[in-house]
C-alpha cells in the first residue's frame, strides 16, 4: 500500500494560516491534494493536522483525516520525520499494510504529479529508502559572498574568485516539495536527505513560500504553468 501524508499544522507564523489561505482560487492545501490524486499512485491521501478547520478543508478537498496529530508534534521546532513516522504508525494501527509513504508539503503548488511518479519509480528501481526532488542552485555556491558592515564584499571561498562559473561543480538544494520513503525508513526515523536519493527538477519550478513576496512569486509561476 502507498499513502500520501500531507503535514499541515495550524500554527504557521510567517504567513498565518498559510496552509489553507486562498491560493489562485482554492485553499493552498487543496493543490497538494489534487497533485496526489492526479498521480494515481496512492491508496490513501492523508492530512496530518492538529487543527480542525484544516482537517475539514482537507476532507472537503478529497483527503482523509483518520487521526489527529498530537500537540507535541505540532510546534515550530518539530521536524518532518517524526510527523510522518507518527502518521505511518497510526495507519498501521488501523490495519493498513503501508509499504511506502510519500510526505507532500501542503505549500508546494508547483508540484507536478509526473514528478511524484518519476520519484516513486526511482525509489523502486534503486531500492532506495527515500527519494526527493532537488534543484540546482542558480549560481555556483563556490562564488558566494558575504557583505561586511561597511558594504565591502568578501568571498566565502576566495580561491574561486577568478574561476569561471562553468568550471565549478554543480550544487543542489532540497526542492521542499515531497519525500518518498519506505515505511520502514520513516519508522526507523532515518535522515531523509542523507539516507535518500535526489531527483533533479528544474529550479524555475521551485518556490519556498515563507514571505508575502514568495507567495506572489508562487502565484505568478502557478498561473504560468496552467
Amino acid at each position: 500500500m502507498k499513502i500520501a501524508v500531507i503535514p499541515a499544522r495550524g500554527g504557521s507564523k510567517r504567513i498565518p494560516r498559510k496552509n489553507i489561505k486562498e491560493f489562485c482560487g482554492r485553499p493552498m492545501i487543496s493543490w497538494a491534494i489534487k497533485a496526489a490524486e492526479n498521480s494515481g499512485l496512492f491508496d490513501h491521501i492523508i492530512v496530518s493536522t492538529d487543527d480542525e478547520e484544516i482537517a475539514q478543508i482537507a476532507r472537503d478537498s478529497g483527503a482523509e483525516t483518520p487521526f489527529k496529530r498530537p500537540v507535541e508534534l505540532a510546534d515550530d521546532l518539530t521536524p518532518t520525520v517524526p510527523v510522518v513516522a507518527h502518521a505511518v504508525e497510526s495507519c498501521i494501527a488501523l490495519g493498513w499494510e503501508v509499504n511506502f509513504a510519500c510526505c507532500i508539503y501542503p505549500c508546494a503548488p508547483s508540484l507536478q504529479a509526473s514528478d511524484l511518479l518519476a520519484a516513486y519509480e526511482l525509489a523502486v528501481a534503486q531500492n532506495a529508502d527515500f527519494v526527493y526532488p532537488v534543484a540546482e542552485y542558480a549560481h555556483p555556491i563556490q562564488r558566494a559572498m558575504r557583505r561586511l558592515p561597511d558594504g565591502a564584499m568578501e568571498f566565502y571561498a576566495p580561491q574561486f574568485e577568478l574561476t569561471r562559473t562553468q568550471d565549478l561543480e554543480k550544487s543542489y538544494h532540497d526542492a521542499g516539495q515531497f519525500y518518498w520513503g519506505k515505511s520502514t525508513a520513516w519508522l526507523a526515523k532515518k535522515k531523509m536527505h542523507t539516507a535518500g536519493l535526489g531527483m533533479p527538477i528544474p529550479n524555475w519550478r521551485v518556490v519556498d513560500i515563507d514571505t508575502d513576496d514568495d507567495w506572489m512569486r508562487a502565484e505568478l509561476l502557478f498561473k504560468a504553468l496552467l
